[in-house]
């Protein structure tokens, strides 16, 4: 049974649950799936050994989604090639490839959580009210340990861009 988080955040003001177990720094990441553009699935493991942020957003068809997603794609150029960006959504899979192509997104990797929640239950963040992810950062280690969180309070505000990226930077 998936725990439930009542009250959790909000979103618009509204208290929402979130389904999973809160995620903690030193917490070991879970595995999930969801899927690629192509609907190849893609696992936490096929990034092993890397660096990994994991920005989560309800859509990004909304301008905080839109903003965050743009600023962690300028933010993977500095961080290098040790470093990989997943911006995880429940927005479908062509949804998310039209998106990347008419904003020239290209250092991060949008994913879609839409088919059965993986990500969002396994990390804690899948909205029950609204089957949206709540907006979040994850940062996890090559050795798949998290070294940073961030469930943002009321889901229609902006992540700590600058603390996400500096626990990135200290875990490379």
């Amino acid at each position: 049974m998936v725990a439930e988080r009542q009250g959790a955040i909000t979103f618009k003001q509204n208290p929402v649950t979130l389904l999973g177990s809160e995620l903690k720094v030193g917490d070991t990441a879970p595995e999930f799936t969801v899927l690629a553009n192509d609907l190849s699935p893609v696992k936490l493991a096929d990034s092993a050994k890397s660096v990994r942020i994991i920005s989560v957003v309800p859509s990004l068809d909304t301008g905080v989604c839109d903003a965050q997603t743009r600023r962690f794609n300028e933010e993977a150029v500095a961080l290098g090639d040790n470093a990989k960006v997943l911006t995880i959504s429940v927005d479908l899979p062509f949804a998310q490839k039209r998106w990347c192509g008419a904003t020239g997104i290209d250092r991060v990797q949008t994913l879609s959580d839409h088919r059965d929640l993986s990500f969002g239950t396994a990390f804690g963040v899948a909205i029950k009210e609204l089957r949206l992810l709540a907006r979040a950062v994850f940062v996890i280690d090559a050795e798949d340990k998290v070294v940073y969180t961030e469930v943002v309070p009321e889901a229609t505000d902006h992540p700590n861009y600058e603390a996400a990226v500096e626990a990135a930077k200290k875990a490379l």
